[in-house]
């Protein structure tokens, strides 16, 4: 724990030691890369050829959608042991579908051990994020469990606890990945360069960094002093 750059207000700063085995779960084929991506190339450097990523996806299976999340993750996590595992959940469906997805879950918690888990908030006013998320502590209920951020049309966007600071060329990098191979998404008014790198420089001002991904913490044991 220590705080903020040297010159700033202070901010209190949490070192979780190495990760080596993260889950990273989305509702649809580019909500983990939107998400998270920064973070993801940020571990996947720390760490060349030691970590393991395993990713689970609601929707999309055999689509191009599919094929553009696989490209996508393998740019987002260099070096890392990756795992995909994609469902045919109709879009925008899933609360009808949620037998089926807490068994996908249950099934999928048995394949890892992760450090971290990443999904979407509870407050995700999409319908299929927001199952997610209700679902998830309901299945990794020992884990720290970061709920990520999607940008949308939607005016969901929370209070976050947890920033996660970005150099300027890691939200860069994040942002060209998701312009190359997310091309079904570049229709939406919403999916560009400008809206990625907006929203995470304002994290980045929140967190006195250049850029941030932000997420919002489920629930933690601190341990005061020390370990």
């Amino acid at each position: 724990m220590g705080v903020g750059p040297p010159g700033g207000d202070p901010v209190i700063e949490l070192h979780t030691g190495d990760i080596r085995e993260i889950a990273v779960l989305g509702a649809h084929c580019d909500d983990i890369a939107i998400g998270l991506g920064g973070t993801l190339l940020t571990l996947a450097a720390q760490a060349p050829g030691s970590v393991r990523v395993h990713a689970f996806v609601l929707s999309g299976e055999d689509s191009a959608r599919e094929i553009e999340e696989r490209h996508a993750l393998k740019a987002l996590c260099p070096g890392a042991e990756l795992e995909i595992t994609v469902l045919d959940i109709p879009d925008g469906r899933a609360p009808g579908y949620w037998e089926a997805i807490k068994f996908a879950l249950e099934a999928f918690r048995h394949t890892c051990t992760p450090d971290v888990v990443f999904a979407p908030h509870r407050g995700d006013a999409h319908q299929d994020h927001r199952l997610l998320a209700e679902l998830v502590p309901t299945v990794f209920r020992d884990h720290l469990i970061l709920g990520y951020e999607i940008i949308k049309w939607e005016n969901d966007t929370p209070r976050p606890a947890i920033y996660h600071a970005l150099p300027r060329k890691v939200a860069e990098e994040k942002t060209r990945i998701l312009l190359k191979y997310y091309p079904s998404q570049i229709e939406h008014d919403w999916f560009d360069e400008q809206a990625f790198l907006g929203l995470s420089r304002l994290r980045g001002v929140q967190c006195r960094r250049p850029h941030a991904e932000a997420f919002v913490l489920e629930k933690a044991v601190v341990h005061f002093g020390k370990a």
